[in-house]
């Protein structure tokens, strides 16, 4: 059913397109990296929905592109980007979605990732700000700080080297590429998150969780060097 040209298109319709979607990337994700898992889906998701409430957009595309983003993550694929908009785009295909709705979707995968905006962006919309929003603010805070480490376990590096300095100027191909430990990766990406973020909604929420990680750098720090 497209539901752009079915004269019964409601948003009843809109709603079982998005609940199958949702199960669709639940069992698409099943025994995924448990930071870019279904959890993680849901937790973006739910962000969205959020955001949302005070900000005005195409809720449909914002609520499928929230549930498509990491399909197939390209940082798990070898690095390409292609993928998980193509994916994404093979599954609404599938179920018949309106075409222009599945383009927006693609469009935002494609663009929506902190790497992404490390390069030229050549995309933007209102619905992108929201979804991208919704993301980061999941990599903040105490999920983002869990996440983080989580991830840092799963590729064998360091948790901290205070020999290893850190770089804040990261060009999208070097963050790619970089291997340095997961407390660098703080000052590398999650500390940033506050000020790139879209919508006020989005700001107000990111302050909250920034501050918190900061007091979990300021422990941390305390404990590795045997301080009170």
């Amino acid at each position: 059913m497209n539901y752009m040209t079915d004269p019964k298109n409601n948003e009843t319709n809109k709603q079982q397109i998005i609940n199958q979607t949702a199960a669709f990337v639940r069992t698409r994700l099943s025994g995924a990296e448990s930071g870019h898992d279904w959890w993680h889906i849901e937790r973006v998701w739910n962000n969205t929905k959020l955001i949302l409430q005070t900000e005005e957009a195409d809720s449909f595309v914002c609520e499928l592109t929230a549930l498509l983003h990491d399909i197939a993550d390209s940082k798990f694929h070898d690095g390409d980007e292609s993928i998980g908009p193509r994916e994404a785009g093979e599954f609404l295909h599938s179920i018949a979605v309106d075409p222009s709705v599945i383009e927006h979707v693609q469009n935002i995968i494609l663009n929506m990732s902190y790497k992404a905006s490390l390069g030229e962006i050549l995309f933007h919309s209102k619905e992108l700000e929201i979804v991208q929003d919704a993301d980061r603010l999941d990599a903040m805070g105490a999920i983002g700080i869990a996440r983080a480490f989580n991830y840092g376990g799963y590729k064998n590096r360091e948790i901290y080297n205070p020999t290893v300095a850190v770089d804040t100027v990261l060009d999208k191909e070097a963050y790619k590429k970089s291997t340095a430990p997961t407390i660098n990766h703080f000052y590398e990406k999650l500390l940033l998150l506050r000020d790139r973020m879209n919508t006020p909604t989005g700001k107000h929420i990111a302050a909250k969780r920034h501050e918190y990680m900061e007091m979990f750098l300021q422990q941390f720090y305390n404990e590795w060097n045997g301080k009170l």
